[in-house]
């Protein structure tokens, strides 16, 4: 009688330490900007699920990217790490012999370890060849493009083969018809959490918008003042609602982290195509904040406080190695990463503070900023300016200038306009050193980073 009253016991206990552990739903868009949802100040279209999510949950305001470009930014969130630690820069492409290697543990198999059932729904970009895609680095289910939906080959500049569309690991349609892609995406994680409603589950969907070309279905063409980008924006805004509906009709509200953000600032060349960083400076392809500086809404009713706003810096790098600890997996110390967890962020008072002493933004191999606390100090380098936006689809004009060094107080200067490095040479010092350490870990340029710790991004077989 007391072994089965023990067994009964422990069997309940470990029922009650699964419940603990939440469902965890996360949503990255494509080029979406600091501003360019409602809870952040977005004008002519409304997004009424995400003011929903932010009512329920909590706004990050100051929450960063690695880079501001696709797989590098990808490799941030599903990694953990820096991608210059991990050795993906930049955007992988139909070309590329390179991807994700083995040997890294992403959000998908941590949440593996922990018995969940997981999918990815929407864009990959950590490599299009079978040993890379997500059904090989830890998601059971797989539907979506393995790269940007603008290499294709009705891209007006650049010769692309055709767009493959994956189920699983087989193409299954080439060049898909794109105003359905958010539609597909978001019926397949509602069906997702239906099936799974029993067991715990991760659900990443990265959306292809607004990534350029705008693609919308017909549902939403038309319906907002800003035009195309409003109606993409209104979709994606729709889909949020699709799956919090069906968090809800499953009971799973309380038992389930919802993290909504994107993978880097707005894509500004493409004008009215494009979304809008205000008030940061620039966009895509910078290490100013307007490209590494992101939206983010995190939702857990009953766990994260409902209307409350964290000013905290964070990154995506810390998505990973939080979920690992609310999942109760432990990381491989063999392989280091560069985040930290942010369970206090997300769930404590306003005196929560960020464990990190700094955040360092590279451009491929390139260190260009760090920032720490409330300063942010850029290293002379180039960067890509806007001239003259387009329209309706087509690119403006760029040209490349240089900054010096500067050095930015971005509690009163969020566009970064005036430097005041010479009115704080302390400051400035203090974050040469903190870079320098950043140097000897990651390097800074491809010569210098022989002999650091980086490790190589998986390749194919020659």
């Amino acid at each position: 009688m007391l072994i089965a009253f023990a067994t009964l016991f422990f069997s309940h206990a470990v029922q009650a330490a699964d419940a603990a552990k939440p469902n965890v739903v996360v949503i990255f868009c494509d080029d979406l900007g600091y501003a360019d949802i409602g809870p952040f100040g977005a004008e002519g279209y409304a997004t009424p699920n995400l003011d929903r999510m932010a009512a329920e949950g909590r706004k990050f305001t100051n929450f960063y990217v690695v880079q501001a470009v696709c797989s590098a930014s990808r490799t941030g969130l599903l990694t953990g790490c820096y991608p210059n630690r991990v050795g993906i820069l930049g955007a992988l492409g139909p070309a590329s012999k390179h991807g994700i290697a083995a040997e890294e543990t992403t959000l998908g198999e941590v949440a593996k370890q922990a018995g969940y059932a997981t999918a990815a729904f929407g864009k990959w970009h950590l490599g299009h060849h079978p040993q890379f895609l997500p059904t090989r680095h830890g998601f059971d289910e797989y539907f979506g493009l393995p790269y940007s939906n603008d290499m294709w080959p009705k891209h007006p500049t650049a010769k692309f083969p055709d767009l493959p569309l994956i189920d699983g690991e087989r193409t299954v349609e080439l060049n898909p018809d794109q105003t359905q892609l958010t539609t597909w995406y978001t019926r397949r994680a509602v069906k997702f959490i239906d099936q799974h409603r029993e067991q715990p589950f991760l659900l990443y969907v990265p959306h292809s918008m607004p990534h350029v070309p705008l693609f919308v279905s017909d549902k939403f063409a038309g319906k907002t003042e800003r035009g195309l980008f409003g109606d993409v924006i209104a979709e994606i805004d729709w889909s949020v609602g699709e799956i919090l509906a069906a968090l809800k009709r499953n009971g799973l509200d309380d038992r389930t982290l919802v993290v909504f953000t994107s993978d880097n600032g707005p894509w500004l060349s493409y004008g009215n195509h494009a979304g809008s960083a205000k008030p940061l400076a620039h966009g895509k392809g910078t290490a100013w904040d307007g490209g590494v500086r992101v939206p983010c809404v995190m939702r857990w009713p009953g766990k994260i406080p409902a209307g409350s706003t964290c000013d905290q810096p964070a990154m995506t790098i810390d998505v990973l190695p939080t979920v690992a600890k609310l999942l109760g997996v432990t990381l491989d110390s063999s392989r280091p990463i560069d985040g930290l967890e942010i369970e206090g962020l997300m769930t404590g008072g306003a005196d929560a503070k960020s464990p990190h002493d700094a955040f360092y933004f590279y451009w491929g191999e390139a260190l260009h900023a760090i920032r720490a606390g409330k300063w942010k100090l850029h290293f002379p380098h180039p960067y890509i300016h806007l001239v003259t936006p387009g329209a309706d689809g087509r690119p403006g004009k760029l040209n490349q200038q240089k900054t010096e060094l500067a050095l930015y107080d971005l509690t009163a200067d969020p566009g970064e306009s005036q430097s005041v490095a010479e009115r704080h040479p302390e400051v400035v010092a203090e974050l040469q050193k903190l870079a320098d350490r950043a140097r000897a870990d990651l390097g800074d340029t491809l010569e210098k980073r022989v002999g650091t710790g980086v490790r190589e991004a998986g390749k194919l077989a020659e």
